[in-house]
């Protein structure tokens, strides 16, 4: 039998740790204590030797083994602060999964003081019995000041809010030399028809535009105009060296830190109004029913005569009056055939709803908000779908009748794992419904039909969120499988290369595929590697995100400690019940010793938790009226207590 594995480790709260490796039986998991765990830390891919069979706490049978090496470490630096003890320098790193302290010679604080909170990145750590040596490389300032707690959340993980000189040095010579007559010689020309972006309020950079023309047999010609940045960055330059080691930008709650500098993303590449701006475009000719007849797809130049919002947009519409009225409406139209088209298909409604704060001058959180989705929203979404999934199925045909074979940067969404599927029934059934399962997979029509039954109510949101949880996660890859998400066969992301890498590979071999330089087969496992990286780098960025999301959560309770919310159970467990507060989304627990004067027990095979004397339970959905009883900025969680 095969003993050596390669995995990811998750490192436990005990601070024992888990590999998954899927060969394995027991849903692979194989456990690692901490005495093998041999510098391993937590999301570190490692190598393990697997060791044999023991018995667990709960005396069932577990695999286990030890970390023979370290393949790649999943953190690019921890935050944390600085303490000292009798002349030595350490970090107290703020993620309580990080099980050591990581020493820094006086000579490597980089002038951090004692009880500054600073990134250090580990230089050294041969033998696990030792702390690590480490080396500051960020002071960013007191503990709780709103910059120092945002860019550590960025900074952990390389996303770096400085570009390097080289960088910006290339990036201010393509911003002064701007947009010439031989930049837009052979470019078809959009600039006399209705071109417009629709993009959030508090947007900096417009990197997708949409045009409009009514045709002489009915039907429209609707481009999609997408920011034209592999015309600037090209292979070999430190723009693209940097965008690849970023691979996306990161948005905060207060901030972006982008992929690109700002000359680029927020000028010369930003599709701003009333000036010419180079794009890549993917024009269609469509009809009221969203049914494509022709497209085409080229090198264009476009002038943007109206920079919408959101609500701006919404407004238009909904007052039947206003800029591009008639285009708007006629778009918006054909975005709702075409969506529900989409969801006959098999693709899943899902909505799942982002949390929004209102920030004083300080960064403080004064107000918690859920945007808003209207028309314009969905009807954006639409069109840049109907460019993505045809900008991918056009790449891929056209190389299969010329070589036999393709390379195209799919964005790819699998069929879910059926234990997954099967947990997430369990979950549906505790929600006191039923959906049919067929074959390891609940069918896309029982999950949106029990979501439109639901409309209202609490538990929908939730439900949404465990659908989410139980699919598959949507990667990079060369190799085509499909979006079962969306329900689309071809899928790849092109409409936004100013904030994602994968749209500017999409761009240039769609470039190549026009022009006849087709990718050749051996360049596929370079597209691998990039495709693979950007998969990783993605999720590094959303866990940045969700980070500073929380954060602020908690941050926002913690001023609102004694205070009465409504909220909604969220989750049940042998500890109390997850709680979260209707407006902001804030969860926190209710500890069973605050559930009240009984004898709380948690019935993990109903899916709640009920007190023995009285009866009364606690499901996934029940609405309860909670007090915020704490708020630990340090662990981020938040508890609460029931008003009975």
């Amino acid at each position: 039998m095969e003993r050596i594995f390669t995995g990811q480790i998750s490192i436990t709260t005990k601070k024992d740790g888990y590999v998954r490796v899927e060969a394995l039986e027991n849903d692979g998991a194989v456990f690692v204590d901490h005495s093998h765990l041999n510098t391993a830390l937590h999301h570190d891919i490692v190598k393990i030797e697997l060791l044999g069979k023991h018995d667990n706490a709960k005396g069932e049978k577990e695999l286990y083994g030890r970390v023979l090496e370290i393949v790649e470490r999943a953190r690019h630096g921890y935050a944390g602060i600085i303490e000292e003890d009798h002349g030595h320098y350490f970090l107290v790193p703020q993620d309580k999964r990080m099980y050591t302290d990581i020493l820094i010679p006086k000579e490597s604080l980089q002038g951090a003081e004692v009880g500054i909170k600073v990134i250090a990145t580990i230089e050294e750590w041969k033998d696990p019995k030792k702390s690590p040596i480490g080396r500051v490389t960020h002071v960013l300032g007191k503990p709780g000041d709103n910059d120092a707690e945002m860019l550590a959340y960025a900074l952990e993980r390389g996303f770096s809010d400085e570009h390097a000189e080289k960088v910006n040095e290339e990036a201010e010579a393509i911003k002064r030399r701007g947009i010439t007559e031989e930049d837009k010689a052979g470019r078809r020309d959009f600039r006399d028809v209705a071109v417009f972006t629709i993009d959030p309020l508090d947007a900096k950079d417009f990197d997708d535009a949409l045009s409009f023309k009514k045709l002489d047999n009915g039907h429209y010609e609707v481009g999609i105009h997408i920011a034209d940045v592999s015309y600037y960055v090209k292979p070999g330059m430190a723009l693209d060296d940097e965008a690849i080691a970023r691979e996306t930008s990161v948005y905060l709650v207060d901030r972006v830190i982008p992929m690109l500098p700002e000359v680029l993303s927020n000028d010369l590449c930003s599709l701003v109004q009333d000036k010419d701006r180079l794009v890549m475009s993917a024009v269609f000719e469509i009809d009221d029913e969203g049914v494509v007849y022709n497209e085409w797809y080229g090198r264009s130049v476009i002038n943007s005569k109206r920079r919408y919002t959101y609500e701006d947009a919404q407004k238009t519409l909904d007052d039947k009056q206003g800029d591009f009225y008639e285009e708007l409406d006629t778009l918006n139209r054909i975005a709702k055939k075409m969506q529900a088209k989409r969801f006959e298909s098999g693709a899943l409604v899902l909505e799942t709803e982002e949390v929004r704060f209102k920030l004083d001058e300080k960064g403080v959180p004064i107000d918690v908000y859920v945007k808003e989705r209207g028309d314009t929203h969905k009807m954006i979404e639409e069109f840049m779908l109907l460019a993505n999934k045809y900008v991918s199925k056009y790449i891929t045909e056209v190389q299969e009748k010329k070589n036999g074979y393709s390379i195209c940067v799919y964005r790819i969404h699998d069929k879910p794992d059926p234990e997954k599927m099967h947990d997430l029934d369990l979950y549906i059934r505790s929600l006191g419904y039923k959906v049919r399962f067929m074959d390891g997979l609940i069918p896309s029509k029982d999950l949106n039909d029990l979501l439109k039954k639901l409309g209202d109510k609490p538990e929908k949101q939730l439900l949404q969120v465990h659908i989410t949880r139980a699919m598959a996660k949507a990667i990079y890859s060369t190799k085509n499988v499909g979006h079962y998400g969306l329900g689309f066969e071809f899928y790849s992301h092109f409409t936004s290369p100013i904030r994602r890498y994968p749209d500017v590979l999409t761009h240039r071999i769609l470039e190549r595929v026009l022009t006849g330089d087709y990718p050749k087969e051996e360049e596929r496992g370079l597209f691998d590697a990039l495709c693979a990286k950007a998969s990783r780098r993605e999720k590094e960025a959303a866990d940045a995100e969700r980070g500073s999301i929380k954060y602020k959560q908690v941050e926002y309770m913690s001023y609102r400690i004694g205070q009465v919310f409504d909220g909604v159970v969220s989750g049940v467990s042998e500890w109390g019940i997850f709680v979260e507060e209707k407006k902001s989304k804030c969860e926190g627990m209710v500890r069973l010793r605050d559930l009240g004067e009984d004898f709380f027990v948690f019935d993990q095979k109903n899916g709640r938790v009920f007190g023995e004397r009285t009866g009364v339970e606690y499901k996934i959905g029940t609405p309860v009226k909670i007090k915020v009883k704490s708020a630990n900025l340090d662990l981020r969680v938040i508890d609460y207590a029931l008003v009975l």
